[in-house]
């Protein structure tokens, strides 16, 4: 399920959605929808989406290995659980016509970082990382079936997810130059929740600039707005 909230900042956004719903913070995941900065005729205000654990949108979660990603010592694969979902990746892959070799890479309270190995990795990671997105997403339906609904599996391979990062926050930066020079919006390519929310955050603080996600689905674009100034 999805539902939306609003805040004066996205800590108290979050902090309506907790109250409102129940529940506790790692049960949701946040999306930013829209940001208002405080000016002198109008208040500030941050509109969140969240998404409670189970939905499809979850695609995007926990994205950044570098900020989760703790390297184990053993990347085989312990206990039935990660050995039936290791080889479940291993077999999609296959299936697909390629070799991978699938190995834990980090183990976290409630998240699992799987790594893929592979001659054809920029294949498997696909245009903007939507078949890596794909995958990632099956391992996490495939998880739920094994009991664990609660595991946050994350897919990697050739560290996209850390360079994605990096790529996006330096695009958030030059369009809000552009932005800010011209005083015309800009509306940034279809991205996944976790990629959108990087936008926003990484936005959040600039003064003048304003973002809003746009769109219906699950790939949304993001809209950087020069505050103050019509489209």
């Amino acid at each position: 399920m999805t539902y939306e909230f609003e805040g004066k900042t996205e800590k108290e956004a979050i902090e309506n959605a907790v109250n409102e719903l129940g529940l506790q913070r790692d049960q949701f995941d946040v999306e930013i929808l829209e940001t208002q900065k405080k000016s002198l005729f109008k208040n500030g205000y941050v509109k969140i989406a969240v998404h409670t654990v189970g939905d499809d949108e979850e695609v995007g979660m926990g994205a950044s290995f570098a900020a989760a990603a703790k390297v184990v010592a053993n990347p085989v694969p312990q206990g039935e659980f990660e050995e039936k979902l290791v080889d479940f990746i291993q077999n999609v892959v296959e299936k697909m016509g390629y070799d991978a070799k699938v190995e834990v890479i980090f183990r976290e309270e409630k998240k699992l970082g799987i790594k893929l190995d592979s001659q054809n990795s920029s294949i498997l990671i696909g245009r903007k990382g939507k078949n890596l997105d794909a995958l990632q997403l099956l391992a996490n339906i495939y998880a739920g079936r094994l009991g664990h609904e609660e595991i946050r599996v994350i897919l990697d391979t050739e560290n996209y997810r850390i360079r994605r990062e990096e790529s996006l926050v330096r695009l958030a930066y030059t369009t809000a130059d552009k932005v800010h020079q011209s005083h015309k919006s800009i509306l940034l390519e279809p991205m996944n929740p976790f990629e959108r929310r990087l936008i926003h955050t990484t936005l959040n603080d600039i003064p003048d600039i304003d973002t809003k996600s746009e769109g219906e689905g699950l790939y949304k674009q993001v809209r950087v707005i020069y505050k103050g100034f019509e489209r």
